[in-house]
């Protein structure tokens, strides 16, 4: 990274966004496990896919911390630091939305039939990408800044392909035969659950595009 300049602290911060930035990858592929773990019924690993998630979700909180008080404390990019930490808060969330979803299906157990599971997968790669894709943008807002816009680009694909895969399976969710309403609204409100996460990847992405503007300026 380049971005912060060659000081001692300043490199030392960028291995913080760095790991901070990682830990939201590995959050993503738990997530994906975690939900495939589910759908095939299996549930020990979902249940340790979870607890993985939520002790990923807890390091990457106090990275965040950790960067936000180097930034205030150690006075550096005093020009830029507030839309450092609002790119770091913002992918933050994202990660909580993948912990919170995964509760949410620990909780509920939905019963999801076989029927639906190729959607449900297909939507969570979708989901995870469009979030990878603002990971990527994010790290190359801070190594080189003409990546920007090629990997933001690949979250409002991802995002786009999302919308249309959670379209199709709560189309399938309503058109099954033999379940109950409050079932089809289950479901469904697991599925705008889960495409929500893209949803909130392209707000931040609109967000880095600002903050890229600002800084060419």
């Amino acid at each position: 990274m380049t971005h912060f300049g060659p000081t001692g602290k300043c490199v030392e911060i960028e291995k913080d966004i760095e790991e901070f930035l990682a830990e939201v990858s590995e959050a993503g592929t738990l997530f994906t496990q975690g939900v495939k773990a589910y759908l095939n019924t299996y549930m020990a690993s979902f249940k340790s896919f979870l607890l993985q998630t939520v002790e990923t979700e807890r390091s990457a909180d106090e990275l965040r911390r950790t960067i936000e008080e180097k930034l205030y404390g150690q006075t550096l990019i005093p020009e830029s630091r507030g839309d450092v930490l609002r790119l770091i808060e913002n992918m933050d969330s994202l990660l909580g939305q993948y912990k919170g979803t995964l509760w949410q299906l620990r909780i509920e157990q939905p019963e999801i039939d076989e029927i639906f599971w190729e959607d449900f997968n297909t939507l969570v790669k979708f989901v995870v990408a469009s979030v990878e894709a603002v990971t990527q943008s994010i790290r190359a807002f801070f190594q080189n800044r003409e990546e920007v816009k090629e990997q933001m680009q690949k979250v409002s694909y991802w995002e786009t392909e999302a919308d249309k895969a959670s379209t199709r399976l709560q189309m399938a969710i309503f058109r099954r035969e033999g379940m109950h309403l409050s079932h089809r609204m289950q479901l469904r409100d697991f599925v705008r659950q889960v495409d929500h996460i893209a949803d909130q990847a392209e707000d931040v992405a609109d967000s880095l595009a600002i903050y890229v503007i600002k800084r060419a300026l």
